[in-house]
């Protein structure tokens, strides 16, 4: 409903533009992303059906890909296939609803992400450096506690997010959207009304997930380091070291695209919107694209068992 000020109480339906000042390419942009998620699915899945099915691989480092895995091929259904309905079918409208469960579900999938990327650098922590314990500190029964927490940690921290939007925020400037896909403060930046406590707790979801985890990891990382270059043996260091390169790979890859996309979005007033949109997607969608590269490549045994897989087929 239209107030006399020109702003919109409640809107029923939003507008998604897609990428603002690239609107003539966009359907051109949408190749490579579609490229990237299938791939991400079919790699992902691939990965998950192994360690499924190989009782070999029933061991928490390989449980923890699996769990990534699956949070992978989710956050990128999250934010595609609404994508490419914007970029290639002309189909930007979506209910205010659906925004906001499909925002809910996109941060909480990031937030799991961060908690299994931190749970896996705990694994190796007690791998390398306390490794008669390891079989005892990561039980069946810690795995699922580590499953349960940091879904629930995820859902219980974003959910306010939605509450604030829902009942604080009334009056809307406009419905139209300059993204690609739901994101918090692209919402939040619509309203006529105050939005400081809107943003201040988005600041605060996303450090104390995104800055607990990384400060944990990396405390983590610091101490394999002085074990591993500890160790007398220079075979020794490099099979310790190795058991890690992937998983550094994918941290790094993770949370430098994390952080640079969110700052560059809440203080780079003087960055082209079109930047600001691209990297929040290149954000979302490289890392479920990568993952299974980076550990099918860098995990010896998930190789063997790829490899496996397609040349019994061909065999066939």
């Amino acid at each position: 409903m239209l107030i006399s000020n020109g702003s919109v109480f409640m809107p029923a339906v939003l507008t998604l533009t897609g990428i603002p000042g690239l609107e003539s390419v966009q359907h051109w942009i949408g190749i490579p992303f579609c490229v990237m998620y299938f791939l991400a699915v079919i790699g992902n899945s691939l990965i998950l059906g192994i360690i499924k099915y190989e009782h070999s691989f029933h061991k928490p480092m390989y449980i923890f890909l699996a769990m990534l895995g699956a949070t992978d091929i989710a956050l990128s259904t999250c934010i595609l296939p609404k994508m490419l309905g914007i970029f290639w079918f002309h189909l930007p409208e979506i209910s205010f609803a659906a925004c906001l469960l499909q925002m809910w579900l996109i941060h909480s999938f990031q937030a799991i992400e961060s908690g299994i990327l931190l749970a896996m650098a705990l694994d190796r922590y007690v791998a390398i450096c306390i490794p008669l314990r390891h079989a005892t500190i990561f039980s069946q029964q810690l795995l699922t506690h580590i499953a349960v927490g940091v879904t629930l940690r995820a859902a219980i921290l974003v959910a306010p997010c939605l509450v604030l939007i829902k009942c604080h925020l009334k009056f809307y400037r406009t419905t139209v959207i300059s993204h690609t896909y739901c994101e918090h403060m692209a919402i939040v930046k619509l309203a006529t009304e105050d939005v400081r406590i809107n943003k201040i707790y988005g600041l605060f979801v996303a450090f104390s997930i995104l800055g607990f985890d990384i400060i944990f990891i990396t405390l983590s990382y610091v101490q394999i380091f002085i074990t591993v270059f500890q160790l007398p043996q220079k075979e020794a260091r490099f099979k310790a070291f190795n058991t890690c390169i992937a998983h550094i790979c994918v941290f790094l890859q993770f949370y430098l695209l994390a952080f640079f996309s969110f700052f560059t979005h809440r203080f780079g007033a003087h960055v082209p919107p079109y930047v600001h949109i691209l990297l929040s997607n290149l954000y979302l969608l490289v890392p479920p694209f990568l993952n299974p590269i980076v550990y099918g490549v860098k995990t010896k045994q998930i190789c063997d068992h790829v490899l496996k897989v397609f040349f019994s087929k061909n065999a066939s």
